[in-house]
This record gives C-alpha cells, sequence and structure tokens, in this order.
C-alpha cells in the first residue's frame, strides 16, 4: 500500500508542476472576459476534455511509438530531459513556456493544447510511463486534470484572492521545479544508457 501510494505522489507531483494550472489561470482568466457563465463553463469544459484526450492519447501510444522508432528509454529521457530544462528556462525568461495564440476556439488551442497538455506535459507521462505502473501514472493524470477543471472553474477567485503577482511568483517557483526535474531525467537517461552510475 505505501509504495503504491509513493508511486502516486512520483507521478502526481511532476505532472502537476508541468501542467502548471495556476500559471496558467491569468490567460484563461482574459481570454473569457465578456463571456455569460454559460459560455464560461462550456469554454472550462471543452479545454478540459481537449486536454485529457491528447495526454490519454500519448500516455497509451506514446512507448507503442518509441519502440516502433527504436528508440530506448535512456536517450528518449535525456532527450525529453533536455526539452523540459529549456521550456523551464524559457518560463524565467518569458513569462510562458509556450507561444500564446489566439484561435476562434481558444478552448481547444491554446487552452486544452499546449497550455495545459503541451510538450512538458506530453513528455513527462512518456517518461512516468516508462518508470511507474501505467495505471499509476492514469490514475495521477485524471486526478490533475481535475485540479485543472477545479482551477478553472474557480479561476476568477483564485485570481482575485493571490493577485495576478502572487499566480506569477507560484508559476516561477513551479518552473524552478520544472528545471530540477529536467536535469534529473538527464542524469537518469545518462545512467540507463551505462554512460554514469547512480547509487540511490
Amino acid at each position: 500500500m505505501q509504495n503504491w501510494l509513493e508511486s502516486l505522489v512520483l507521478t502526481f507531483v511532476p505532472l502537476l508542476i508541468v501542467i502548471d494550472a495556476l500559471g496558467n489561470l491569468p490567460f484563461v482568466v482574459s481570454l473569457s472576459e465578456g463571456m455569460s457563465p454559460h459560455e464560461r463553463g462550456k469554454m472550462i469544459n471543452t479545454a478540459t476534455i481537449t486536454a485529457t484526450i491528447v495526454g490519454l492519447i500519448f500516455l497509451f501510444f506514446g512507448q507503442f511509438v518509441l519502440n516502433v522508432m527504436d528508440i530506448s528509454v535512456g536517450a528518449f529521457a535525456i532527450a525529453g530531459g533536455l526539452i523540459l530544462l529549456i521550456l523551464s528556462i524559457r518560463y524565467v525568461l518569458t513569462g510562458h513556456i509556450v507561444e500564446m495564440i489566439k484561435e476562434e476556439m481558444v478552448a481547444v488551442v491554446p487552452i486544452g493544447t499546449p497550455l495545459t497538455v503541451g510538450p512538458a506535459t506530453i513528455t513527462t507521462l512518456l517518461l512516468l510511463a516508462t518508470q511507474f505502473p501505467l495505471y499509476v501514472v492514469l490514475i495521477s493524470f485524471i486526478l490533475n486534470m481535475l485540479v485543472v477543471w477545479t482551477s478553472l472553474k474557480l479561476s476568477n477567485r483564485i485570481v482575485g484572492f493571490l493577485g495576478k503577482g502572487g499566480l506569477k511568483a507560484v508559476s516561477k517557483v513551479f518552473s524552478l521545479l520544472l528545471a530540477a526535474i529536467a536535469v534529473s531525467m538527464i542524469f537518469r537517461g545518462l545512467d540507463l544508457l551505462g554512460l554514469i552510475h547512480i547509487t540511490s
């Protein structure tokens, strides 16, 4: 039971950090400005469903793609770690992980993807699936999607409570944690390839 809970925490936390639901709230609030409660609720539901579908596709079929392309877990861990590190540095320097592009279907793009489930989340899902049982990663991902849905529903209250400066500060801390996770992934990849040896 303890091992299961430990695995759940070890998969839930990295996903919570890379999804960064709080960091996306100011953008979501600005996009939903002027919408009726019904329109805003529909946008939130569509964004959450889109993000969930994208994440599940990569979670279940990502390993198959790796096998077909003959990519080792170690090589993917290094590549994924480098991507996450670049994204975290980009966030520190620019204030966002991806370019925010306004399109007609803002619930799908960019809120659902790539803001909620983008390159960082997809990479993390694939790497976690190689380290933990698939059902544990699945549960953690679904729980994170519930966190996203809840935070979007309460976005106006959260922004009002923390303020945009407070949200930005929380996101900056998350970006530092993301960088630490990225470095850890790189070292894990090097270890899997036998280039270095890491003792637990």
